[in-house]
C-alpha cells in the first residue's frame, strides 16, 4: 500500500482506539453504579474484558501500521 493509505488507515485505528477507550471507561463507570447498589456485575464485568481485549488487537494494528510507515 501506498503511504498516503497507510497514514488514513493509522487516522482510522487512532479514532477506533480512541472511542474504544470511552466506551471501555464508561464501562468501567456502569459497574462501579452496579457494585455500589449491590448488582450482579458478570456481565458488565466480561463486557469490559472483551472491550479491553479489542482495544489489545486495535493497538497491535496500530502497532503495523506504523511499523509500515516507517519501513
Amino acid at each position: 500500500m501506498d503511504r498516503q493509505m497507510e497514514t488514513r488507515h493509522l487516522a482510522v485505528a487512532d479514532r477506533k482506539i480512541a472511542e474504544g477507550e470511552a466506551r471501555a471507561e464508561r464501562q468501567l463507570e456502569l459497574i462501579e453504579r452496579l457494585k455500589m447498589r449491590g448488582a450482579d456485575t458478570a456481565t458488565a464485568d466480561a463486557l469490559l474484558d472483551l472491550l479491553r481485549q479489542t482495544l489489545m488487537g486495535w493497538n497491535r494494528e496500530r502497532d503495523l501500521i506504523i511499523a509500515t510507515l516507517n519501513a
